[in-house]
C-alpha cells in the first residue's frame, strides 16, 4: 500500500481556455435550443462537447485510488483504481503537435508542454497531468509528492535531477 502523509483529494484537470469556454458554451446553448426546430442541433451539442472537454486525473488518498478523468463544465467521468506504490513523480517537456488543414496547404505547430507522471513498479506509469505552464506543472507534482511523502525528479532540462 502507498505511504500517504496528507488525507483528502486532489482534482488536476487541465485549464480550458476562454475562448474554448465561450465557444463551446454558446454551442450547447445554440444547439439545445435548434433541436425543438431541426436536427443540427445535435451537431452543434457534440461540437459543444469536444470544446468543453477537459482531461485530468483525480486522486482519492482516503480510499486510496486514483481516477483518469475526462471533465465537462466541472463534471468528471473516469473508473476508479487503486493507487499502487508510487516511487517518484516526474515533471518532462515535450512538444505538442497539431496539424492545420486547408484545401491547399498544411501545416504543423508545436507547442511546448509539460507532463507530469507518476512512476511506480520500476518502470510503469500514470500519465496524470499535462499543461503548457511550466510552474502549473511543478505546484501539481508537489501538491502530489506531499500527499504520497515521493521525490520529484525534474527530466524538464537536459540534465535531470531530483527535487
Amino acid at each position: 500500500m502507498p505511504n500517504i502523509q496528507l488525507m483528502g483529494k486532489i482534482e488536476i484537470n487541465r485549464k480550458l481556455p476562454v475562448w474554448k469556454l465561450v465557444l463551446g458554451s454558446l454551442a450547447l446553448i445554440v444547439g439545445v435550443i435548434s433541436l425543438f426546430s431541426s436536427f443540427k442541433g445535435f451537431l452543434l451539442i457534440g461540437m459543444g462537447v469536444f470544446l468543453l472537454l477537459t482531461e485530468g486525473s483525480e486522486f482519492d488518498f482516503k480510499k486510496e485510488e486514483y481516477r483518469k478523468t475526462k471533465s465537462i463544465l466541472g463534471v468528471s467521468f473516469g473508473a476508479w483504481k487503486p493507487i499502487p506504490d508510487i516511487e517518484y513523480v516526474s515533471i518532462f517537456k515535450t512538444n505538442e503537435n497539431t496539424t492545420l488543414r486547408s484545401r491547399t496547404a498544411e501545416a504543423n505547430v508545436a507547442k511546448e508542454i509539460f507532463k507530469l507522471n507518476l512512476f511506480y513498479d520500476t518502470n510503469k506509469k500514470i500519465e496524470a497531468y499535462s499543461t503548457y505552464n511550466k510552474k502549473d506543472a511543478f505546484t501539481k507534482a508537489r501538491e502530489i509528492s506531499r500527499s504520497l511523502n515521493i521525490d520529484i525528479l525534474d527530466a524538464t532540462e537536459r540534465e535531470s535531477k531530483w527535487l
